[in-house]
């Protein structure tokens, strides 16, 4: 290697769609997971966890183009030469595990998984490679009550989370509704299957793209910004007003519809059957106290993944933000579901019915954050107590007081640079540190130490004009006996918290 060579530096870079997420937005995003799950519990859903990767004939022909592999997912293969894919979702995984345990767990089998999933696609603004997703779901019950209680717990989710009643709405439809329709206009049946695909992902894109975005999908295709061709489903014009007709469908008036579900459907049964169970799905919210404010059918809900086979499901926030170009925008849906009959059935000799419904943890943390969810907002990330480091040759004496409070439960480190006293003050805040701990020669000389409050220093810095004046005060440091260091430190801890 030449010596050029062995100076030349990898860029520093983080992967094309995939971004790195920091102490306190991990720790707020927490706190929003654990009311999540609170609520999930407090319906009887219990924890399971699958791993990243499933073999890829596992997600078989619900994955975006099931012949190449690495089309929509990251595959690779293993030493036995059998293709990995990482989960684009956490439904296939439940539908495996559930059939490769099936006669060991309960029926219905009710569970909740959260963690990431993976789409090897182009990211764009608000589109990674890489997200998190809170999923629940109810494995073998058919029953539309399970549909309607799906729906009930992501309401309460909202709510819990700090997502105001009238500033969302769960909207439910129905595949088999969108079957009726589809074969009023000529592309039912399985030979149509793939056509048909690309017609109900376009109508998911209705709040995104609009009706002029969608007609062109419907047709023969849409430019977007960046030039990127999509080519359309090719459907004839007649067909497109049919679709757009019914997809902007949807809108209520003082609680009641101002549509004909089975008017719109035409002399379809399997359309007729799909109408007969949203309406029990509704009724059965209502009884349970959902009014249309919360609960609702529209007919413009589609859900994009071909493995749903009944009910869909919408969560809609319904309050306005902004674009980029300060133009006012509805803020959308943070997630979704719906029936799957047929996902455990490729698994196993008969079909299992199952239903479900998936937040996406990054969308709806963002929303949190516009409505100013205390649970997302109200406590900024505290970092530990920092003990300095002043004199070298002490570092046991400092490790000590470290090892003392960590004892009592109070999170504290030893600064390890090598750094004299301003540079570690800096460390200490840029840490988050409520607290600092300081002692020199003197301060081991008289038995004591100088504990420094950070979060008061910084509030009585912003008032302090001169360095005399700093001097003079010494904001919020005051001197303690060493033996009385875990109990004062608590005593501070104590006050920010009170003092908010």
């Amino acid at each position: 290697m030449s010596k050029q060579d062995s100076t030349l530096k990898v860029e520093a870079r983080s992967p094309r769609g995939f971004a790195d997420r920091e102490a306190g937005e991990i720790a707020a995003t927490n706190r929003m997971l654990d009311v999540i799950r609170s609520v999930y519990e407090l319906y009887g859903f219990e924890a399971l966890e699958t791993p990243a990767f499933e073999y890829t004939d596992a997600l078989g022909k619900f994955l975006p183009d099931q012949d190449r592999p690495n089309e929509g997912v990251f595959s690779l293969q293993d030493d036995d030469e059998q293709w990995l894919s990482l989960r684009y979702d956490l439904t296939a995984p439940l539908a495996r595990y559930v059939a490769q345990n099936f006669d060991r767990i309960p029926k219905p089998y009710r569970s909740y998984r959260c963690g990431p999933v993976f789409r090897n696609e182009k990211p764009g603004p608000g589109r990674f490679r890489q997200f998190m997703q809170f999923d629940a779901d109810t494995v073998g019950s058919a029953s539309p009550a399970a549909d309607a209680e799906i729906c009930m717990m992501a309401a309460d989710a909202l709510e819990k989370l700090g997502v105001a009643r009238g500033d969302y709405v769960i909207k439910i439809n129905s595949r088999k509704v969108l079957d009726g329709v589809m074969e009023a206009i000529g592309v039912g049946g399985e030979e149509n299957a793939g056509r048909r695909l690309v017609v109900l992902r376009a109508i998911d894109k209705l709040d995104r793209l609009g009706p002029d975005g969608v007609r062109q999908l419907l047709g023969e295709g849409r430019k977007d910004e960046s030039g990127d061709f999509t080519k359309g489903a090719g459907l004839p014009l007649p067909a497109i007003d049919t679709i757009l007709s019914f997809s902007l469908g949807g809108q209520y008036k003082d609680g009641k519809p101002q549509f004909d579900l089975f008017g719109l459907l035409g002399k379809s049964d399997v359309g007729a059957q799909g109408a007969e169970e949203l309406l029990e799905i509704e009724d059965l919210a209502r009884d349970a106290g959902y009014g249309p404010d919360r609960i609702r059918i529209d007919p413009s809900v589609v859900r994009g993944l071909e493995y749903y086979t009944g009910p869909v499901f919408e969560a809609d926030l319904t309050f306005e933000t902004r674009d980029e170009k300060g133009h006012p925008v509805r803020f959308g849906s943070v997630g979704g579901g719906g029936r799957y009959d047929g996902l455990v059935g490729r698994f196993r000799p008969e079909n299992t019915p199952a239903t479900g419904f998936s937040i996406g943890v990054s969308r709806l943390f963002a929303a949190l954050k516009l409505v100013g969810s205390p649970i997302v907002t109200a406590q900024p990330h505290v970092g530990p107590v920092v003990v300095l480091a002043l004199d070298k040759d002490r570092l046991a004496d400092y490790q000590r007081m470290v090892g003392q409070l960590r004892v009592a439960g109070v999170a504290a480190e030893l600064y390890l640079g090598a750094a004299g006293m301003k540079a570690q003050m800096k460390y200490a805040d840029r840490r988050r540190a409520p607290l600092a701990i300081i002692q020199g020669s003197d301060e081991k000389a008289k038995g004591e130490v100088q504990i420094k409050d950070l979060v008061a220093g910084a509030k009585a810095a912003a008032g302090i004009a001169t360095n005399e004046e700093w001097k003079a005060a010494r904001p919020a440091q005051f001197s303690a006996p060493e033996s009385e260091l875990v109990e004062e430190v608590r005593k501070a801890l104590a006050a920010q918290r009170e003092q908010g």
